[in-house]
């Protein structure tokens, strides 16, 4: 252990040589972020943090120096292992670390320009201090390094071959992917595929109550990930949940696009998938209107389908609920950093229909890679740690299993999307757009909206989805539940978990502070909250039925089916 200390001790920064090296590189810090795009900080705000970087470095300095120095408590848990105290070098790196960390994220929030810009760089300045973590590297990491000893290098033996059985996968585990098989424990829920075309299969759940409601209820989940998020086991599914609740459920599983569905448009999704799902329920029912729930981008589909229905003079909605969904792209968080015109256009160019050598696919792996590093700590790096440097094989987790099982986009349908939606937030205007023929206005839409926001999400940022408010033009209720995108959604009601807030009466200000200033929060799910509404609008009882689908529309095959196990 002697050597180790010794060559930490060595590393970049950790001695007199090393804080040399600091001081030069605090005066330089200012020269390297004024060459970035044409950018400055201002002077005094650059000699501020200049001064204040190394009165903090010398105070790190002295304290490590000392005979006995008291290793300071550190509430990132990268450091939480007593390793990290014990050994003073790595001590010192940590803290040495941290205080870089935080002056490279200051020095990114002085720097001068355009709110998008700063965004960018602020992004870019995190992904690179995460990155660069002690914690992240073997010779650096004392945990890994103390397994390494006590296990006599089993370890590291154990990390080397999960390292090479990611590379053969071509991406990091963040499961046991071998513990989960769709159909066998996730997705589980007993049903019947009803109808499939070349866009989607749709499932028919076996009741649970001896009576459902008169109008059937379609759920459309996101087309970027697989279905079975609502799905996932008996004791967290919004489906069972439902069928539970005596509704007649049907949900499209959509299928996985290969280079034989390349050309692919969002009319096609529209038409072929979300208004066919509507029209099959319709007929298998026997009603004139169904329930229709949306979830994320499976929301934005279904709006836009019930758009383009009233633009046709067709209201085949009763309700209409939206889990995290964007309909006013106005700013969406970190997402809004990765879509500019330039961005837009070389996508267009690539996998668009613009695309010389003709539409492409946008990979699943590239998709699930960009949302990891939007939380790389959590997704990323904490994984390659415990994977690759301790040899730790990660737990059996159902969700994180659904989170790898990526899906391809047809490139046409993901450009479209990217420019009428995130790039020029065209959806939200009456008349703006064409599609499916149809010029699209969603205030049209007669239906009562449910409208849910995830307080913590980072994909569909809760003012988001809360602005959602102001493009719908009937009733409209607006539920803000605890936590995140997937969590804050998949929040049964036995479990006790997280809360919700509830607004004041029916009113849906403007500004989504201000519906929060007058909204109150309720322990547990907000699942109950939404069940009542459901069943409001969901007609009246009648006995289930004995068989799936219709005679027109029979059973082909058991749930899930065939396209949700369709791999990228």
């Amino acid at each position: 252990m002697k050597k180790q200390r010794k060559s930490s001790a060595n590393a970049p920064g950790a001695g007199p040589e090393g804080m040399a090296g600091v001081a030069e590189m605090a005066a330089q810090m200012g020269e390297m972020w004024k060459s970035v795009a044409g950018l400055q900080i201002p002077v005094e705000s650059l000699a501020s943090l200049q001064t204040e970087y190394l009165k903090k470095a010398s105070e790190l300095w002295n304290a490590s120096v000392q005979t006995a120095p008291a290793a300071p408590k550190v509430a990132d848990k990268r450091f939480a292992s007593p390793a990290w105290g014990e050994n003073p070098a790595s001590s010192f790196l940590t803290q040495l670390y941290l205080l870089n960390a935080r002056t490279l994220q200051q020095m990114a929030e002085q720097v001068e320009g355009d709110e998008k810009t700063r965004s960018r760089i602020r992004f870019a300045v995190q992904q690179w201090v995460d990155a660069a973590s002690p914690s992240n590297y073997l010779a650096l990491n004392p945990e890994a390094l103390k397994l390494a000893l006590d296990t006599q290098g089993e370890s590291l033996a154990k990390g080397v071959q999960q390292l090479w059985a990611d590379i053969q996968r071509g991406h990091v585990s963040q499961t046991d992917e071998s513990a989960f098989e769709v159909g066998r424990n996730v997705a589980t829920t007993e049903g019947s595929i009803v109808f499939e075309n070349e866009f989607f299969q749709l499932i028919e759940y076996k009741p649970l109550t001896a009576k459902v409601f008169e109008r059937p209820l379609l759920m459309v989940p996101p087309c970027i990930n697989k279905y079975y998020i609502l799905d996932l086991q008996p004791d967290n599914s919004l489906i069972r949940y439902a069928v539970s609740q005596g509704h007649r459920v049907f949900v499209v599983s959509w299928r996985n696009p290969d280079e034989s569905c390349a050309a692919w448009t969002w009319d096609d999704y529209i038409e072929q998938a979300a208004i066919k799902a509507i029209s099959v329920v319709q007929e298998i029912g026997g009603t004139e209107t169904i329930d229709t729930l949306g979830f994320c981008v499976g929301g934005t589909i279904l709006a836009t389908a019930l758009g383009v229905l009233a633009a046709r003079g067709e209201q085949p909605a009763a309700s209409v609920t939206l889990l995290t969904t964007l309909i006013d792209f106005s700013s969406n968080g970190v997402l809004d950093l990765f879509v500019d015109e330039g961005s837009v256009r070389l996508r267009e160019l690539t996998i668009g229909e613009q695309s010389p050598k003709g539409p492409g696919l946008l990979k699943g792996k590239e998709l699930a890679t960009t949302f990891s590093f939007l939380r790389p700590n959590d997704l990323v790096w904490n994984y390659v740690v415990g994977n690759y440097l301790k040899g730790e094989a990660p737990p059996a987790f159902d969700l994180l299993y659904w989170n790898g099982d990526a899906t391809n986009m047809a490139g046409p349908m993901y450009c479209w999307y990217l420019r009428h939606t995130y790039l020029q937030n065209e959806l939200k205007l009456p008349g703006k757009l064409t599609v499916c023929g149809e010029a699209l206005d969603l205030g049209k839409i007669e239906a009562p909206v449910y409208i849910y926001g995830s307080r913590e999400d980072h994909i569909v940022p809760w003012d988001s989805a809360y602005r959602s408010t102001q493009v719908f033009k009937g009733k409209k209720r607006f539920v803000l539940g605890a936590s995140g995108h997937i969590a804050g959604v998949i929040n049964p009601p036995a479990k006790g978990k997280r809360s919700h807030w509830i607004g004041k009466g029916t009113a849906l200000p403007a500004e989504h502070q201000a519906w929060f200033d007058a909204a109150t929060e309720h322990p547990g799910s907000w699942w109950t909250d939404w069940s009542a509404w459901l069943a409001s609008h969901a007609g009246s009882q009648k006995p289930a039925p004995k068989t799936p689908g219709s005679r027109k529309y029979k059973a082909i095959e058991p749930a899930p089916g065939r396209y949700v196990k369709q791999k990228a």
